[in-house]
């Protein structure tokens, strides 16, 4: 097969996506992927491995989503396609998000819509990125951007002569969130009002014939919206909300649509003891529509009951769980002005001796070839200065479990903490992988204890939860030129440093006792 020749079977495959046929979509596009690498051109091969990489969240496989990802940014760098690139930042945010980091999640937001501006040969596939982009938003809770991400993927859509985009790019799933979490938050009448236009919208849709060629889990969030409606009193369509909610396919949101569907119909019809033993053992997952969809639902149930004890804790319950992500979120803002400072405070330093070939690109600190002309400089003028290698604890896990994406975050964030520990005088500078380097001019052995102490804890005190969930950071830190020891070159100071730092990192035997 010539190279460019998988672009049918590409098509095929998020069709199948589409379709909620996600097993056989994974085999086409494992297929492409196995062939050999001169019969796959460089765009397949990243649409290929996105494609991968969508069917591979919608199947809930969480193990392979760091390698995929990492796979696919790669291939997409090599390509130079803003909107392959944006779709996959898209596509980061959804995976940063179900590992827990809002962190990771919201800078992939900004990466992937920045991209997806930049396009100028718009494409069904930068469609399809708006798209992603949007439920990506939506996910994340903010609902205002997912509306206005999925009015410009159909605008393009529109645009680039898409027949289906009417029904392609019709996503009721997002005005359904944002009205459960409005809901949620006690705004019952905006919720309302947005089921109301849903109803509307599927009425339309049935007259014009148009409701099977939608999406299945597009299907099943109007049935479930039409269920939801009867949840708060709202009159019910004439249109039957089961059909479109068993037609939803097999995926973890459709199921949870049915799920909480049969809870929602029993409110609406005034059977509340029943709705109160569904919800009691239902199993849904948050990203369906929220954590705090489950407890309001047993609030209205329990109101339906008269036990409003009962209403009242499940209520509160809803209530922080939906705002529990928006204390996030100001966390993280606090953190991005931080580090934001830190940045600018870092880039006054380096610019002072800064040159594009003597800075290292991820971090913004001075590189090795800057560092040796530094130390160089201060052996030449007969200067005494302590050197210290500053080795990360855990980042091989890191890159492993989270990918290298997040690894790049991990080294950003340190080289902040690093620069803002520094006393003034004082020399950062990134050696390589996970080593920095500080130079501390004519520095007595208790201070350089001193700085150790500083650099170690406020590595420790960073949230690397929020970044990367499950796998702490720390540092090791070993000395050199403490004792007054002249070095007669560079690499004899470093590897006295690094020999230390490998020291300090070997475990001491007990004492016998």
């Amino acid at each position: 097969m010539a190279v460019g020749d998988h672009a049918s079977e590409l098509t095929r495959a998020r069709r199948l996506i589409f379709n909620d046929r996600l097993g056989e979509a994974l085999t086409v596009v494992e297929l492409v992927l196995a062939a050999p690498s001169a019969a796959v051109s460089p765009a397949e091969r990243v649409e290929a491995l996105k494609l991968r990489l969508i069917t591979l969240i919608n199947l809930g496989r969480s193990d392979e989503y760091a390698a995929a990802l990492d796979a696919g940014l790669a291939a997409a760098r090599v390509l130079q396609d803003p909107g392959q690139y944006g779709e996959l930042q898209a596509l980061a945010a959804i995976v940063a998000l179900r590992a827990g980091s809002l962190d990771r999640c919201v800078r992939a937001l900004v990466h992937g819509s920045r991209a997806l501006g930049a396009v100028e040969l718009l494409s069904e596939t930068t469609a399809w990125g708006w798209h992603n982009l949007a439920m990506a938003y939506s996910y994340t809770g903010f609902h205002g951007h997912a509306l206005s991400a999925m009015e410009r993927a159909r605008e393009v859509a529109v645009q680039v002569g898409v027949p289906t985009a009417g029904t392609d790019f019709a996503a009721p799933q997002i005005r359904l969130r944002l009205a459960v979490d409005l809901d949620h938050r006690g705004d019952s009448e905006a919720c309302l009002r947005i089921l109301r236009d849903i109803a509307t919208d599927l009425e339309r849709r049935v007259k014009a014939d148009e409701v099977d060629r939608l999406r299945p889990i597009a299907r099943g969030a109007m049935g479930y919206a039409m269920v939801r409606l009867g949840t708060l009193g709202g009159a019910l369509p004439a249109v039957d909300p089961w059909p479109l909610l068993e037609s939803a396919g097999l995926s973890t949101r459709a199921t949870d649509f049915r799920t909480l569907g049969l809870a929602c119909q029993a409110i609406a019809e005034r059977r509340p003891i029943e709705a109160v033993a569904r919800l009691e053992t239902a199993k849904v997952s948050d990203d369906s529509l929220g954590p705090a969809e489950l407890p309001r639902l047993r609030a209205l149930a329990h109101l339906g009951a008269a036990d409003y004890r009962s209403a009242y804790h499940a209520d509160r319950l809803a209530y922080r769980a939906a705002n529990a992500q928006l204390d996030l979120l100001r966390d993280l803002f606090v953190d991005g002005v931080a580090a934001l400072l830190d940045h600018e405070d870092l880039v006054r330093k380096v610019d002072f001796h800064r040159g594009e070939a003597q800075t290292d690109p991820l971090t913004g600190l001075p590189n090795r070839r800057y560092l040796e002309e530094h130390i160089t400089k201060l052996v030449a003028a007969g200067n005494h200065a302590a050197i210290g290698v500053c080795d990360l604890d855990g980042f091989k896990e890191v890159n492993t479990i989270h990918g290298h994406l997040s690894g790049d975050l991990v080294l950003q964030r340190v080289a902040g903490v690093l620069n803002r520990v520094m006393r003034k005088g004082d020399f950062v500078a990134r050696y390589g992988g996970d080593e920095f380097v500080v130079v501390l001019p004519t520095t007595a052995a208790g201070e350089a204890r001193e700085i150790s102490r500083r650099i170690e804890a406020a590595v420790a005190g960073e949230d690397w939860h929020a970044l990367v969930p499950g796998t702490p950071v720390g540092v090791t830190i070993g000395w050199a030129g403490l004792s007054g020891e002249d070095f007669q070159t560079v690499a004899e100071a470093f590897e006295a440093a690094d020999h230390a730092m490998l020291r300090a990192k070997t475990p001491r035997p007990r004492a016998a006792s």
